[in-house]
C-alpha cells in the first residue's frame, strides 16, 4: 500500500463523523419523509417545510445527492429520492433506529474514548450524565438512553432468537437457567419455542428486575412454568440445572471475566448439561471487509457501553469454554445472507456440555 493510498484510507475517517450526523440531519429534519410524501420538492419548499433555511438545506443535500440516496435535476432545481425510494419502510426505520442509537448512546460518548480505555469506565457517561457504572445502569435513569438502546436491541433479539431456538435442544421437561435474562422476555421466548411438559425457564438477573420480569410472565400468561431469582453472575449463580443460556452477554466483558463467568455455569450445570452461547463473534481473520463488528464494537464497548469487553473469535470463546470444563459440541455461524445487510452484528452459537 503506496502512502497516497494509505492517506486516501485515513481520509474515509477524517469525514467519517460529519458524514453520519449529515445523513442523520437529513431524517431527522424529515426531508425524506417529506420527499417520500411529495417528490419533486425544491430546497426553498423542503426548508419550509421542515422549519430550516433554504440554503442550509441545499448545503445538507450534496451529500446524500452525491452518495445517490437523493436525486436533484440541475433545470428544475428539484428534489426527489432515489436509492431510498427503493428501500422498505420497515427496512428504513431498522436503520434509523440503529443511526439514532449510534448518535445518542454511542457518538457523544466516544469522545472520551481514549480517557475510557485507560481508566476502564466510561469516562463519557460521567460528563454527559453524572453516570457510574454501564451505560446499561445509566440507561435506567436516563429516558433517551434508554429508548435509543431498547429499541434497537428487541430489533435484534427478534431477529436472531427463532435462529438461535431452531438450532439449540432443549430436553423435554428440562430445567433451564436463561443467565442475564433481563426482564424475562428471553425466557417467554425459550418456553414458546421449546414448550414441552414439565418444561421450568428461570430468569436470573439483578434482583431489581424481579418485579418486570414478573409481570412480563403474567402478561404472557406463563407464570406457571417460569421463574426469577435475583443475583449477580459474579458472585454465585443458581445451581442444578439441565440447560443454561448465555445470550447477548459474554461480548460485555473482557476474557478473565468471561471466564469467570463460565466456570459459575459450569458449577450451576448437572454432569452432561448443556450450555448454548448466542453472541456477536470476529472473523478468523479481521481482515475481512464484509465483517463490520471490528469497525463498531471495540469503541462500542470501551467508550460507550462497559468500559471493557468487546466480542472475540469464535476460536477463543471455543478455547474459554474448554476452560471452564466444558465439551464444545458444535460452533455455528449465522448466514451473513440471511442477515439484513444495514445490520452490523454477526452472531455466533457455540454449545457444549459440561465434562462429568
Amino acid at each position: 500500500m503506496t502512502s497516497d493510498t494509505t492517506l486516501r484510507r485515513l481520509r474515509e475517517y477524517i469525514v467519517g463523523p460529519t458524514r453520519f450526523m449529515n445523513l442523520l440531519s437529513v431524517f431527522e429534519l424529515g426531508i425524506v419523509d417529506r420527499l417520500r410524501e411529495t417528490p419533486d420538492l425544491t430546497a426553498a419548499e423542503l426548508g419550509e417545510a421542515v422549519g430550516a433555511k433554504p440554503d442550509a438545506v441545499e448545503q445538507l443535500l450534496f451529500l446524500p445527492v452525491k452518495e445517490g440516496f437523493v436525486a436533484y435535476d440541475e433545470e428544475t432545481a428539484r428534489y426527489r429520492l432515489d436509492a431510498l425510494a427503493d428501500v422498505p419502510e420497515a427496512d428504513l426505520a431498522r436503520a434509523r433506529g440503529v443511526m439514532h442509537l449510534v448518535k445518542v448512546t454511542t457518538l457523544r460518548q466516544l469522545y472520551y474514548l481514549t480517557e475510557s480505555t485507560r481508566t476502564g469506565t466510561v469516562v463519557g457517561l460521567k460528563e454527559l450524565y453524572d453516570a457510574e457504572g454501564t451505560l446499561y445502569d445509566a440507561a435506567t435513569g436516563n429516558q433517551d438512553l434508554h429508548d435509543a438502546w431498547l429499541k434497537p436491541m428487541n430489533t435484534v433479539s427478534a431477529t436472531i432468537d427463532p435462529w438461535f431456538f431452531a438450532n439449540v435442544d432443549v430436553p423435554a421437561g428440562a430445567q433451564v437457567l436463561d443467565v442475564a435474562g433481563n426482564t424475562g422476555q428471553g425466557a417467554i421466548h425459550t418456553y414458546r419455542h421449546k414448550a414441552s411438559e414439565g418444561l421450568k425457564v428461570t430468569t436470573f438477573d439483578l434482583p431489581e428486575k424481579e418485579a418486570e420480569a414478573l409481570e412480563n410472565f403474567r402478561a404472557a400468561g406463563l407464570e406457571e412454568h417460569l421463574s426469577f431469582i435475583g443475583g449477580n453472575v459474579f458472585d454465585t449463580i443458581p445451581e442444578g440445572f439441565d440447560v443454561v443460556m448465555v445470550k447477548h452477554f459474554l461480548d460485555m466483558f473482557d476474557k478473565d471475566d468471561v471466564l469467570r463467568i463460565l466456570n459459575g455455569v459450569s458449577a450451576s450445570l448437572r454432569p452432561g448439561g448443556e450450555i448454548h452461547v448466542l453472541v456477536p463473534v470476529y472473523p478468523e481473520d479481521v481482515t475481512d471487509a464484509d465483517n463490520y463488528n471490528v469497525d463498531f464494537f471495540p469503541a462500542f464497548f470501551i467508550g460507550a457501553a462497559m468500559g471493557q469487553g468487546g466480542p472475540q473469535k469464535v476460536s477463543v470463546y471455543q478455547s474459554l469454554l474448554e476452560q471452564a470444563g466444558f465439551k464444545v459440541t458444535r460452533t455455528l455461524l449465522r448466514d451473513p445472507a440471511d442477515i439484513p445487510p444495514d445490520v452490523i452484528p454477526v452472531q455466533a452459537l457455540l454449545s457444549a456440555t459440561k465434562v462429568a
